[in-house]
C-alpha cells in the first residue's frame, strides 16, 4: 500500500513492478484515494540479468498518457537487506538521467607509439563492440548511439558513433583513438610510463543516447573507466549502464509520498547435478529414519527460525522424488503424540501442516481452478449485496435480501467443493488417506476424528482460503474491491462452519463470536448438509481411483493475451502483428480475438515440434519466441521478459513427450527468400542451430531438483553454528542421561534418539562442509576469469 500521494487530492493509483526498465507486472487501478491500498502478490523467476527491481507509482489518465508519481527502486545487491519484512520506502522522483538499463561491450587498450623523430607518445583505444539490452522507447526499440570521451581535468575530447535504428541491442563496432599524454623523448623514457599526476585523473566515459530525431535526445546510460586501470593489461567486457551522478536526485523526496512493500528475494548458485548427490540422498532416506526427528529433513525444520524457509524447498525436492507422502506421514505421526485433544487434530503450525499445506498449493492449483473459479468469477464481476452485519448495513440495504444473497453463494461454492472429488489431485488423496488412518489410531474412541483430521486441512486451510484471497491462488487476476473482499470472508466462514459440522455432527453455532452468523446458520442446520461433507471427505481420502478412463476434461496450464505475427496462410493477407488472447491446455494451443471467444486458430499439442526464442532482429522486437508445427511457425511477441519465459516453459513442459520433438530449428525467421540466422533460401531446409534442453514432462509441477536441494544447503550453511550445536548437545545427552537442570541451547529442539540424530547431523556437516569447497573453487574460477567491470555470470533468482 501507498500512503499521503500527490497530488493532495483523491485521484486513481496504481503499481508496476519493473526489472530495471522493463515492466513485468502492474496492479489493479485504485480509484479515488490519497492511501491506496493494493494488497497484491506477485511471485516470478527472473529469466534475465538485472540492475534494479523498481516500483513506480502511477496517477491513471482517461484522456492523457498516465502520469508517473514516483518510484522506489532497489539495487540488486541490496535486496537481501530488505527481504522477508515489510518496509516504508520513501517515494523518489523519476527523472531521465536515473532511468538505465542494459549494459555495453568495450575492449579497451593503452598503447605505446613511437614518431618518426623518435619521441613517445600514448594512446588510448577505446573499441565499442555492441549494447545489450536497452529499453524501449514509448513502446518501441531505441536508435541508439555512443558518445565515447576521454575526460580530465583540463580536457574533453569527444567521438560519436552511426545511429543504429529500431534496436534495443545495437552493433556498433567502431574503433576510436585518443592521445593520452603528450610526446616524450624516447631516449627519456626507455619504457613506457604514465605519470600518475595525469593518470590519476583521466576517465573513459562512454554514454548511451537515444536519438530523437526532431525531438530532444533521451539519455540511456553511461559508464565510466579510470585510465589508470589500463597501465598494464587491455581490457575486454561487459559493463553495466548507470545513472548519471546527478540523477534522481531532489530535495523535495518526502513530497511525494510512501510505499510499503514486503520483498522475499532468493538467489542460488546451482552446481551440476552430481554434486548434490550425497544431500538429496540423505534427505530422501527422511522417511526410513527411526525416530523421524533424527532425520535430515526434520533437523532441517528446526533449525530454520521461520519453518516455512525449510518448508517450501523440502516439499518440492521431495513432490520431485516422489517421497512426500511417507515423509508427511512420518512426522504427522509425531505431531499426533503431542496431540491431547481430537478436536484439536492438526490446528497448529507445525512441520506437518506446513508441509501439507504447501503441497496443497503446489499440486491442487488446477483443482481449485475447475472447482471455484467459475462461482468465484460470478461473485467478483455480478456482485450481490451480502453483508448481514447490522453495524455495517449501509443505508438502503435490507438484511434479509443479504441474506438469501449470501445463502445463495454459499450454497453454490458448497455444492461445487462437495461435488468436486473427482477432480481432487491423486497425490491429495493419499495424503489425506494417511493423515485419516493415523488419527484414527491416535484417538480410536472418537467416531468423528478421522474426518476432522481431512476437514482441517480441505475445507479450512485450502478451499476456505482460497475463497478468501482468490488472486493469491491465481483465480482472479487482482485483488477484489472492499465490498467484495468482504463477502467472500462471510463465504469462507461458512465454509469453515460447514466444513466442521461434518467432521463432529453436531452444531456449532455457539462457537460463533458474532450473533449474525448464528442466525444466519440457523438455515443450514439439516442432515443433507453433513451428509454430503462426510460423503466428500470419505472419497477425498480414499486410495481407489477416480479418474474417468478418456474422458478427463484437458488441464488448463496458462491463458493471457500476447502479439502474433500473421502467418501469411493466404497470398494477400498482411503479416502484421496483432493482439490476441492465448490459451494453452494440456490437449492444445490456441489463440482467439478475445477472452472467452471461439478461438480463430488451434495447435493440437501433439503437433507442436519445438517452442524457442525469436532473435530480436528478426522483426526488431522484444520478448518473442516462436512455436513450430506442421504449418509455417508461429511468431508470438509477450509483453514483458517474465511472461516470455514462463510461457516457453509452460509449452516445453506439455510438448516434451512429442515423438516428432525437432533436434534442430532456426533462431531467426524465414524474410525476403532466406533464414536470416543462417542465410540459407530454401524455406524448409533443417535449422542451423541446436534444440535447447528438455525440461521436466509434469505439466502441473515444474520443479528444478538441483536447485531444491541447492537451496536447502544453503539454509544448512547460514544454520550452521546451531547444527553444531545440537551436534554437542546429543554428545553431552549420550553421555550424560540425568534430568537438565537448567535450559540450554538445545532445549526447543526435538531429540528422541541422540545417537541416530548425532549420527545424522554429523552427515550433514560434512556434505555442507565438501559442497562449501565445491562452491568456494566456483567462485575462485569465477573470479580469476573475470574483467574489470564484467558481469556477474547468470544465476537463479526469484522474487516475490
Amino acid at each position: 500500500d501507498a500512503k499521503h500521494l500527490v497530488p493532495n487530492k483523491m485521484r486513481d493509483f496504481f503499481c508496476t513492478i519493473n526489472l530495471d526498465q522493463e515492466e513485468v507486472f502492474r496492479t489493479q487501478v485504485v480509484e479515488k484515494s490519497l492511501s491506496p491500498y493494493f494488497g497484491e502478490e506477485f511471485y516470478f523467476e527472473i529469466p534475465r540479468t538485472f540492475q534494479w527491481l523498481s516500483f513506480y507509482i502511477y496517477d491513471k489518465s482517461v484522456l492523457q498518457k498516465d502520469l508517473r508519481i514516483g518510484k522506489v527502486s532497489i539495487k540488486k545487491e541490496d535486496l537481501c537487506n530488505y527481504t522477508g519484512k515489510e518496509n516504508w520506502f520513501m517515494l523518489q522522483p523519476v527523472d531521465s538521467n536515473s532511468e538505465v538499463q542494459g549494459k555495453v561491450h568495450l575492449e579497451l587498450k593503452l598503447n605505446e607509439l613511437i614518431t618518426d623523430n623518435g619521441s613517445v607518445c600514448q594512446q588510448l583505444v577505446v573499441h565499442i563492440k555492441e549494447c545489450h539490452g536497452l529499453p524501449l522507447i514509448n513502446g518501441q526499440n531505441c536508435d541508439p548511439y555512443a558518445t565515447v570521451s576521454l575526460v580530465g581535468p583540463s580536457r574533453n575530447d569527444q567521438k560519436k558513433t552511426k545511429v543504429k535504428k529500431k534496436t534495443s541491442n545495437p552493433q556498433f563496432n567502431e574503433t576510436f583513438y585518443f592521445e593520452v599524454t603528450r610526446s616524450s623523448s624516447y631516449t627519456k623514457k626507455s619504457q613506457f610510463q604514465v605519470e600518475e599526476e595525469d593518470i590519476e585523473k583521466l576517465e573513459v566515459r562512454v554514454d548511451i543516447w537515444n536519438n530523437g530525431n526532431l525531438v530532444q535526445d533521451v539519455f540511456l546510460g553511461e559508464i565510466k573507466v579510470p585510465v589508470k586501470v589500463l597501465r598494464n593489461d587491455s581490457f575486454q567486457a561487459w559493463y553495466l549502464l548507470q545513472p548519471r551522478e546527478n540523477g534522481n536526485k531532489s530535495s523535495k523526496t518526502d513530497d511525494l509520498g510512501s510505499l510499503r512493500l514486503n520483498i522475499c528475494y532468493t538467489e542460488d548458485c546451482v552446481l551440476p547435478s552430481e554434486y548434490y548427490a550425497s544431500l538429496r540422498n540423505l534427505l530422501l532416506k527422511s522417511s526410513d529414519v527411526q525416530p523421524i526427528s533424527a532425520s535430515a529433513a526434520y533437523i532441517l525444520s528446526e533449525v530454520c527460525r521461520d519453518k516455512y524457509d525449510a518448508v517450501l524447498p523440502l516439499v518440492r525436492l521431495l513432490l520431485h522424488h516422489h517421497k512426500l507422502v511417507p515423509f508427511v506421514a512420518a512426522v504427522a505421526e509425531l505431531d499426533l503424540k503431542d496431540t491431547q485433544e481430537a478436536n484439536t487434530v492438526f490446528r497448529g503450525n507445525s512441520l506437518a501442516t506446513r508441509c501439507v499445506d504447501e503441497m496443497m498449493k503446489i499440486v491442487g492449483k488446477h483443482y481449485l481452478k475447475v472447482t471455484l473459479k467459475p462461482v468465484i468469477d460470478e461473485i467478483c464481476e455480478s456482485p450481490k449485496p451480502c453483508e448481514i452485519d447490522p453495524i455495517k448495513l449501509r443505508e438502503g440495504d435490507n438484511v434479509e435480501i443479504n441474506m438469501e444473497n449470501l445463502r445463495y453463494y454459499v450454497d453454490k461454492v458448497f455444492r461445487e467443493i462437495v461435488r468436486s472429488s473427482i477432480s481432487c489431485p491423486t497425490l491429495m488423496c493419499d495424503v489425506f488417506y494417511s493423515l485419516r488412518h493415523l488419527a484414527d489410531k491416535r484417538f480410536p474412541n472418537d467416531p468423528h476424528v478421522q474426518y476432522s483430521a481431512v476437514s482441517s486441512f480441505v475445507f479450512l486451510r485450502f478451499f476456505a482460503v482460497a475463497v478468501v484471497s482468490p488472486h493469491t491462488f491465481h483465480l482472479r487476476p487482482h485483488h477484489p474491491d472492499a465490498q467484495t473482499s468482504r463477502t467472500l470472508t462471510l463465504i469462507s466462514k461458512a465454509i469453515q462452519t460447514l466444513g466442521s459440522w461434518g467432521s463432529l455432527t453436531k452444531s456449532k453455532l455457539s462457537s460463533f463470536k458474532e450473533t449474525f452468523m448464528c442466525e444466519f446458520f440457523k438455515t443450514f442446520q439439516e442432515e443433507k448438509f453433513t451428509e454430503s461433507v462426510k460423503k466428500f471427505l470419505d472419497d477425498v481420502s480414499s486410495t481407489e481411483s477416480k479418474e474417468p478412463s478418456g474422458l478427463s476434461e484437458p488441464v488448463h496450464l496458462k491463458e493471457g493475451e500476447m502479439y502474433k505475427r500473421a502467418q501469411g496462410r493466404t497470398r494477400i493477407g498482411k503479416k502484421n502483428f496483432k493482439k490476441r488472447w492465448f490459451c494453452l491446455t494440456s490437449r492444445e494451443f490456441t489463440y482467439h480475438k478475445q477472452q472467452d471467444k471461439e478461438p480463430i486458430f488451434t495447435i493440437p499439442i501433439k503437433n507442436i515440434l519445438a517452442v524457442e526464442k525469436l532473435d530480436e532482429s528478426s522483426f526488431n522486437k522484444k520478448n518473442m519466441f516462436q512455436v513450430l508445427h506442421g504449418e509455417k511457425p508461429l511468431y508470438i511477441q509477450a509483453n514483458n521478459c517474465v511472461e516470455a519465459s514462463e510461457w516457453i516453459e509452460a509449452l516445453c513442459r506439455v510438448t516434451r513427450c512429442n515423438q516428432k520433438r525437432l533436434s534442430f530449428y532456426h533462431p531467426s525467421a524465414f524474410l525476403n527468400g532466406n533464414w536470416l540466422c543462417c542465410k540459407a533460401t530454401i524455406e524448409n531446409t533443417v535449422g542451423c542451430a541446436r534444440c535447447t534442453a528438455d525440461v521436466p514432462a509434469d505439466t502441473q509441477i515444474e520443479i528444478d531438483g538441483d536447485r531444491e536441494t541447492e537451496r536447502i544447503y544453503s539454509l544448512f550453511t547460514i544454520n550452521m553454528s546451531k547444527l553444531q550445536k545440537l551436534e554437542e548437545a546429543c554428545g553431552s545427552i549420550a553421555v550424560y542421561q540425568g534430568p537438565r537442570k537448567e535450559p540450554d541451547d538445545y532445549s526447543n529442539f526435538t531429540i528422541e534418539d541422540s545417537v541416530a540424530t548425532f549420527h545424522t547431523l554429523k552427515q550433514i556437516i560434512d556434505i555442507v562442509e565438501k559442497l562449501n569447497e565445491s562452491h568456494e573453487k566456483y567462485r575462485k574460477k569465477r573470479s580469476s576469469s573475470a574483467k574489470y567491470g564484467s558481469e556477474e555470470n547468470p544465476i537463479v533468482g526469484k522474487v516475490s
